[in-house]
């Protein structure tokens, strides 16, 4: 459930006042995504620093996308590859891409993904199942495959002499100059996948990857995954005109996982020279990242134990096998995985919250600490890069708000002496080039759709990628008279930590205004930002109805340090309520809010909490809307739920405490449950349960499904009938 914010309003894109419906209908602000601008995406600095490369969509078709480049020595920017001119006729997934699509929340069609060859020459990227080649200067992309099967996991190899990709659960190279295809495994295939990240690693871990390439060329580490274990389970997937039966092997929490193995194997070899790395007694484990040293003699690799209660960085030798863990973390609820691992020539940069807020520490490679390079009451977001040559280490974090995002830099050599790089006020995200000598930032703020510049290490601006500046033209422009700003705040939990809320209250209204309390409430996540957001377009249609619009942080939700995020530890659907219920309360003390109007609305963790509120808080919040809601713990998959509640086998009372249905006695409003009747994630027999539950009690609810939808609902149609369905249901109710 890594990235379960509210999809719906992302696909809500844009619902604008009424008092603007006679020069736009809902249906065309809908289907109009430009409303928000230009918006260029997998945003990346060529190797040799030259170019800027992004896909954007189409203006014809804005489910299509195309390469583009941004030259940074002439200031000019064209298409680099046009993806209809490749292929224009329908894409037909395979099944594995189209669940690798889902756990990456990727949508769309064309050149989705790409990468840089490591000499800046050439890119690659695939596209209906093959493989392309894009040299610099060519007028065509090359084709390399020709529908053999549909490729998966397209890399180039680290000197760019070879392309690795997955067909059919095994892993194949192709030598760039002969063309030739070989395949390094072959006994991949039923229950058997090699190079491949089974369901939780991609769902929950964040690894989308089974394989990686020594930088010298000369091995590949790769996982072997036996999926038998794994409990199968017949879902229905529900369509308008047929049901489609799955039996998927799904890792409901308590059961057994995969069997993982990991191998290193050279690249001249085959599947019979894979030497195996043991991984130790304990077979029922998680593998969370690879990662090869500079020098190539090294592999390592992150292991993780079922609980989660602690982490190793392993070192393998690649000649002998030996191991030694490098470093280990530990704790008494759960280890929050990262990307901040970065590999220099005698030592290393790792993030860890040993202190209670993720940082940054260097390491030597025998695992002895250098420095702790960050420290304080706030948290590092990501390492961004390092200037090998200068010692400075860039990385975005929240040490003046947790409510905004800036890049910042310190020294290997000057340790905690910071100094923040970026300006505005607001959100940065950022990449950097290989040599960490420029960077492009996208950037954004509640009122300031995202805007892309490329700057200087040091933070000037080169140029503008994508000003995207609201005025005169822009599609935006028109409707800004109505804008509303949120404001920003911070209540007191009853440990006494800080809350962060916003609110958004309507202009031009008399009396006392209806709430709708916009929730997610979940781990690994946050909804008080100084940010743009698509879901910005329902919250300010709904303000310009008339609502007050607010949105609290409780525990447990991401980037303010796990003395935060720990108070949840088997107890979900607790603690996050009164937290939920404090925010209250401060509505309550407003002279505009109606104190016997207050609804309450979240998808997913959204979802859940919604119903736990209407449950559990019945005489509080009158309305619910619960999306694609998580209604039994049990149902969920292993890798999340036992990081939160514990094994079920051991901690089952603290899953029948954090499971809905025992509070359905307090429903005593007006709720709708609306579900995507495909849903693979939060499967749609979490809403299933609870309509015979509360058919059972007879309890009244509303019920919305949508035939053939994920847990995404994404589509036009699909997305405006529920935007118009929510809203319809709190003007009727509320």
């Amino acid at each position: 459930m890594k990235k379960l914010f509210l999809t719906l309003v992302a696909s809500c894109a844009v619902l604008l006042s009424s008092a603007h419906a006679e020069k736009l209908t809902l249906e065309r602000i809908y289907s109009d995504p430009s409303l928000a601008g230009k918006s260029p995406s997998k945003l990346k600095v060529s190797p040799d620093g030259k170019r800027a490369t992004y896909i954007q969509a189409r203006i014809d078709d804005y489910n299509r996308f195309d390469l583009w480049e941004y030259n940074v020595e002439t200031g000019e920017r064209a298409m680099l590859v046009d993806s209809q001119a490749l292929y224009s006729g329908p894409e037909n997934l395979s099944d594995e891409e189209k669940a690798r699509r889902e756990r990456q929340r990727i949508f769309g069609k064309g050149i989705l993904e790409y990468t840089w060859s490591a000499d800046g020459k050439a890119l690659l990227f695939p596209l209906n199942g093959d493989i392309f080649y894009f040299e610099l200067g060519a007028d065509k992309a090359r084709k390399l495959t020709n529908g053999e099967g549909f490729a998966t996991d397209v890399k180039f190899s680290p000197k760019g002499n070879f392309i690795s990709f997955v067909r059919d659960q095994n892993l194949f190279i192709i030598d760039v100059k002969s063309g030739k295809t070989r395949a390094l495994t072959t006994s991949g295939g039923d229950t058997i996948k090699f190079a491949m990240a089974e369901f939780v690693a991609q769902e929950e871990m964040g690894r989308m990857t089974g394989y990686w390439w020594s930088p010298d060329e000369s091995h590949i580490a790769l996982t072997k995954v036996d999926t038998s274990p794994v409990k199968i389970a017949t879902r229905n997937e529900i369509y308008a005109d047929s049901i489609k039966l799955f039996d998927q092997r799904y890792p409901f929490a308590g059961t057994p996982n995969v069997a993982i193995h990991l191998g290193l194997m050279k690249v001249k070899g085959n599947e019979g020279d894979i030497r195996w790395v043991d991984l130790g007694k304990d077979k029922d484990i998680y593998i969370t990242r690879g990662k090869w040293l500079p020098n190539s003699k090294t592999f390592s690799y992150q292991w993780q134990d079922r609980p989660q209660h602690n982490l190793e960085l392993r070192f393998v030798n690649a000649k002998t096998l030996k191991q030694q863990v490098v470093v280990k973390e530990s704790a008494t609820t759960w280890i929050n995985l990262h990307e901040s691992l970065k590999y220099l020539d005698d030592s290393f940069i790792w993030a860890s919250e040993r202190d209670g807020f993720k940082h940054l520490y260097h390491f030597d490679y025998n695992g002895k600490l250098l420095s702790q390079l960050t420290k304080g009451e706030w948290i590092v977001d990501e390492l961004q890069g390092v200037n090998s040559k200068s010692g400075d280490v860039f990385f975005t974090g929240r040490k003046d708000t947790p409510t905004e995002r800036h890049l910042y830099a310190v020294n290997l050599n000057k340790p905690q002496k910071i100094k923040r790089v970026s300006k505005r006020k607001g959100f940065h995200s950022v990449t950097f080039s290989k040599d960490a000598s420029i960077y492009l930032d996208s950037y954004s703020n509640t009122a300031q759709p995202t805007q892309v510049s490329l700057h200087k290490a040091n933070g000037q601006k080169i140029t503008w990628m994508e000003e995207n500046k609201v005025a005169g033209e822009h599609p935006l422009a028109p409707y800004l008279s109505d804008w509303v700003k949120p404001r920003f705040g911070t209540l007191t939990a009853e440990d006494g930590q800080t809350l962060h809320y916003r609110i958004y209250e309507p202009k031009g209204f008399k009396g006392k205004r209806p709430v709708i309390n916009y929730v997610y409430g979940g781990p690994h996540a946050q909804l008080v930002t100084d940010s743009w957001s698509r879901r910005n377009f329902i919250l300010q249609h709904l303000v310009q109805k008339g609502y007050v619009v607010f949105q609290l942080d409780n525990r447990g939700s991401y980037n303010r340090g796990k003395k935060f995020e720990d108070p949840i530890y088997k107890h979900l659907g607790e603690v996050e309520l009164r937290d939920q219920l404090v925010g209250v309360d401060y509505l309550k003390t407003l002279n505009f809010v109606d104190p016997e109007r207050i609804g309450i609305y979240g998808h997913s963790y959204g979802g859940y909490m919604t119903i736990m509120g209407m449950f559990k808080a019945g005489d509080v919040f009158k309305v619910g809307v619960s999306g694609a809601p998580v209604t039994d713990w049990t149902l969920y998959d292993t890798h999340y739920t036992e990081r939160y509640a514990g094994h079920p086998g051991v901690d089952g009372k603290d899953y029948d405490i954090s499971n809905v249905f025992r509070y359905a006695d307090g429903l005593k409003g007006d709720m709708l449950i609306y579900h995507g009747m495909a849903d693979d994630n939060v499967l749609f027999t979490h809403a299933t349960k609870l309509f015979k539950h509360l058919q059972d009690m007879g309890k009244e609810f509303d019920v919305m499904t949508y035939p053939g939808s994920k847990h995404s609902l994404r589509g036009k149609k699909t997305g405006l009938h529920l935007a118009k369905t929510i809203v319809r249901y709190f003007d009727k109710n509320l």
